[in-house]
């Protein structure tokens, strides 16, 4: 037999349990903001081929390591026009853009621990034997900045012109 539960009565007659305890999404989450996130996951469903990706494409699986990343650049980019004043629409597209990789990295948090702790664990190995020239260093600092986004090759390019040598990996 089940505890005692408390018991709302409404005006009609209609009785339901009491519903303490119990998440509210209603009240937790706003519909204007969730519409505006659709907007911009709509948006950005068109691939660089043209085609139409799944909405649920990033259920998939992406490395957290790449949430992380992106989460950073698009976190600059609200600071930085946070700071200059830029427009509304470029603010809220960088808030978006935050919104869907903090669910990103979230959703594999949640649903793949044995894969990210792994994942984690090779990243932070990987970034502390990487030993970068002062100009490939430059060059990552700018790309999470946004100022490197349209170059093609990304470090491999820098190192090809930078280094001569290309000895990074």
């Amino acid at each position: 037999m089940m505890g005692k539960t408390k018991m709302r009565k409404f005006d009609s007659g209609a009785t339901r349990s009491d519903d303490f305890g119990r998440l509210d999404y209603e009240g937790f989450l706003s519909p204007l903001v969730l519409q505006r996130y659709a907007e911009y996951l709509n948006k950005h469903r068109v691939q660089a081929d043209g085609g139409l990706r799944a909405s649920d494409n990033w259920q998939k699986g992406i490395p957290i390591v790449v949430y992380m990343k992106s989460m950073w650049r698009h976190f600059m980019e609200l600071w930085a026009g946070h700071r200059s004043g830029v427009s509304n629409e470029n603010k809220q597209e960088a808030l978006c853009a935050l919104l869907f990789n903090v669910m990103g990295y979230l959703h594999e948090l949640l649903n793949n621990t044995d894969m990210v702790k792994a994942e984690m664990k090779s990243d932070v190995s990987g970034l502390q034997k990487m030993k970068l020239c002062s100009g490939c260093h430059q060059h990552l600092l700018r790309s999470a900045f946004g100022k490197n986004r349209s170059k093609p090759g990304g470090l491999q390019a820098q190192c090809k012109e930078c280094c001569k040598d290309y000895k990074h990996k």
